[in-house]
Parts: C-alpha cells; structure tokens; sequence
C-alpha cells in the first residue's frame, strides 16, 4: 500500500521507525530533500545489501513524482522486501502541500 504525503508527515513527526530512501540524483537532492537516504534509482541494485538488515521493516521511498520511486519500490519488494511503500506525487505533492518545510 502507498503512502500519502499527509501520512508522511504525520509517521515523521511522530517519529516512526521505519527508512526513508530518496531515489532521485543528487542534484535534486541538493535542492530539497525530505531527510531520507540518498541511493538513485540506478544505484538501488548494487546498494540492496545497505538499506535494512530487516527485509520486514517499513520502507517509505520517493522521487520528483513517484515514478522513480514506484521503480524502486518493484525492484525492492522483487528483492525480498516486504512493507515497501511509495509516495504518491513525490517532493512535488509534499512541496504543494507543505512548501519547502520538513517535519
């Protein structure tokens, strides 16, 4: 199931545990980022053994629109995953709701 940006924010001000992955590239990154983890989508396959030990543990990944991260989020749950969820509008639903502001 994706995650909302609404939802998002909520899980982040509470302080869930779960992983934050951004897939863009890193000049996006620069830009504005949510705080997650940088590994681009092309770097995801050769970076699988870093992202969580738990193969169980929530995953939230996002991109520019969540196309990127819906990629990501197949070739994670492909890999064994299995709670991987996807932002839906990526930074630019969170930056049409929220702004450039991070909880």
């Amino acid at each position: 199931m994706d995650i909302s940006v609404s939802e998002l924010k909520s899980k982040m001000e509470d302080k869930e545990d779960f992983v934050l992955l951004d897939v863009r590239e890193l000049y996006e990154y620069d830009e504005f980022n949510l705080g997650g983890r940088l590994i681009p989508l092309g770097e995801i396959m050769s970076q699988l053994d870093t992202i969580s030990v738990d193969k169980n543990k929530e995953i939230v990944v996002y991109c520019r629109s969540g196309n990127r991260s819906a990629m990501a989020k197949q070739i994670l749950q492909q890999s064994g995953y299995t709670q991987v969820r996807n932002l839906l509008g990526g930074i630019m639903d969170w930056e049409a709701s929220f702004g450039q502001s991070r909880p």
